[in-house]
């Protein structure tokens, strides 16, 4: 049976050995964007490829239009699975060094392409070097496959899908951002800062434990039910600021078994881009000057 979500330490190291699984390092750091290949340069499990998230899993940002991290073109994205030997026969695993934030976002396209033998290794990088695993140096490459997209684009709603929706029960907009970034009282990477009007705070972050590792089924369950309230998982939208850690909720929600909810990739970086667009904060809903 395939892994499509979570993955333990012990069970991906039986399987470093398997031609194939292909395990895939999405270390990333916004602060400094080349910190995760340094790092993954300097030691990283034995067979893993890298993957950049502005160079590999996310494609040109176009200003006035783009949010931070557009998704790639569908062939271009394809092209570089193959190159890192996977195909529809390759189990994948993602890790990263912050709690699957990233991985997540790998895990997510995959998915959205039609491939759902991927899984996020619990406690990713930190909790394999704590536990002193076996590492590799160096640059890895693995032997070329050819992937062969089948996209889902139910799973992906556009700025104009959100607009047409505001004010309307039928969905629930679900912002994955720390709660000070929702209320509008820290914005430390966009420019303005608030959130989309009708959208409910619920923090990626809250999804692991004080170990960083995701917490139980039954507790995932607990926590999206609450905020899906009535709605089913289906008519869940989640977004963050670039539409990378709103795929932390989408993986958490489907380890709890709820099964798909759908990703605004454009996000808040996207939404902010048209002055038009309504925003909100904690004390009022705003409309940008000159409106």
């Amino acid at each position: 049976m395939p892994y499509m979500t979570l993955i333990s330490t012990d069970e991906l190291e039986r399987h470093l050995a398997n031609v194939n699984w292909a395990v895939v390092d999405c270390r990333f750091s916004l602060d400094d964007p080349e910190r995760g290949r340094r790092d993954y340069q300097r030691a990283h499990i034995p067979g893993a490829v890298y993957a950049h998230l502005n160079e590999d899993l996310s494609g040109p940002v176009i200003p006035g239009r783009t949010g931070r991290h557009p998704l790639p073109e569908v062939d271009r994205f394809a092209r570089a699975l193959g190159r890192w030997g996977i195909d529809e026969r390759v189990q994948v695993v993602a890790y990263d060094d912050s709690g699957g934030a990233v991985a997540a976002r790998l895990w997510w396209m995959l998915r959205w392409l039609g491939h759902n033998a991927v899984a996020v290794l619990d406690g990713g990088w930190l909790a394999w070097r704590d536990e002193e695993r076996p590492a590799q140096s160096g640059i890895e490459t693995r032997t070329p496959r050819t992937f062969v997209p089948r996209p889902r684009p139910e799973l992906i709603i556009t700025s104009a899908d959100i607009e047409a929706m505001l004010g309307r029960a039928t969905c629930k907009l679900i912002d994955a951002r720390a709660p000070e970034r929702y209320r509008g009282e820290h914005e430390p990477i966009d420019p303005i800062a608030g959130h989309i009007p009708g959208a409910v705070s619920a923090p990626f972050a809250e999804n692991l434990d004080e170990r960083g590792r995701f917490r139980s089924p039954e507790e995932l369950r607990a926590r999206f039910q609450a905020v899906l309230g009535d709605l089913p998982p289906e008519r869940a939208i989640f977004y963050c600021g670039s539409g990378v850690t709103a795929a932390h909720n989408l993986l958490a929600m489907a380890h709890a078994g709820l099964g798909e909810g759908r990703l605004y990739v454009g996000s808040w970086s996207e939404w902010i881009t048209d002055p038009r667009r309504p925003i909100a904060t904690a004390v009022r809903e705003q409309r940008r000057p000159g409106e």
